[in-house]
Parts: C-alpha cells; structure tokens; sequence
C-alpha cells in the first residue's frame, strides 16, 4: 500500500536524514576514535557502545533513505472539495450517541494523531470517509459496535 506524508513532514524527514548523515555520523565517528585511544578493545565498554550507536544510526539512515524515496505527497485536493481524499479537511456529526460535532484531516499513517483529529488513510474511520461527498452518511464498524457520522464539510 502506498505511504501518503504531507509535504511539512517530508522536508522534516529530510532535514532529520541530513543531520544525521553530517552531524550524527561525526559525532559517532569522534567516539568511536576516542574509545579506541583509550586502548584494547576487547574489554572497552566505550568502543561497544560506539559501535552499536553506528549500527543504530546507520540503520536509521537506510530506513529514511529507503521511506523517502517511495512515499507520495499529499497534495491539498484541487477537487472543488465535493469528495473526501487524503489530505481532506472534513467536519462531521456523530449520529450515534453522544452526538458531536467532529474534524478530522485525513493524512497518511506516519502522521496520524487521532489526538489531534488526524486520522490515517488506512484506518477503518479513514476508509470509510475517502471518497465520500457532503451530506453522506458513513457507518464505520469499532470494536464497540458500529458508529455512524454525516458528513458536513469537505475542505
């Protein structure tokens, strides 16, 4: 399935990879050289923690690496807002109990924060919102039980 990220948390991956590859790499660099100074290897704690910093660092590299270069962009909809997509801004009415008012923004699922009203493209609350228009009723089924909301803004 694909990875959907917004274009803020694009650039801050980047930045992350960069500091890591610059910063982060001659700090572990500049470790693993005075762990060394400091004599046999085989009985250096230092040394040991250096290097598995490395590996960890380097692991994380090669996951931003490999995440960066196949994720898409969530572009804003250039629809006349009349269908839900991801990167959609919607407002809803829960028809089931207690009835509320709710926004939600549907993101990919690096950025989703149900906590914050972004929900993940993938979940069964955002599956069941894309490609949906204004006024829809949408049942979505929860371990509680099936929970339905109106659509009422799409932006």
């Amino acid at each position: 399935m694909t990875q959907y990220i917004t274009p803020e948390a694009y650039e801050k991956l980047k930045k992350e990879l960069e500091e890591l590859k610059t910063v982060k790499r001659r700090e572990i660099t500049q470790r693993i050289k005075e762990a060394k100074d400091l004599g046999d290897l085989s009985e250096n704690a230092s040394y040991e923690e250096a290097k598995e910093a490395q590996s960890k660092l380097e692991t994380r590299i090669l996951e931003l690496e490999s995440y960066l270069k196949t994720v898409s962009l969530i572009k804003q909809p250039k629809t006349n807002h009349h269908f839900v997509e991801i990167g959609s801004k919607i407002e809803v009415l829960s028809l089931t109990p207690p009835r509320q008012k709710k926004t939600f923004i549907i993101t990919g699922s690096l950025e989703a924060n149900p906590l914050e009203g972004k929900i993940s493209n993938e979940s069964p609350l955002g599956q069941a919102f894309l490609k949906r228009k204004k006024g829809e009723i949408v049942v979505v089924k929860t371990p509680k039980g099936e929970v339905k909301y109106k659509i009422l803004k799409v932006s």
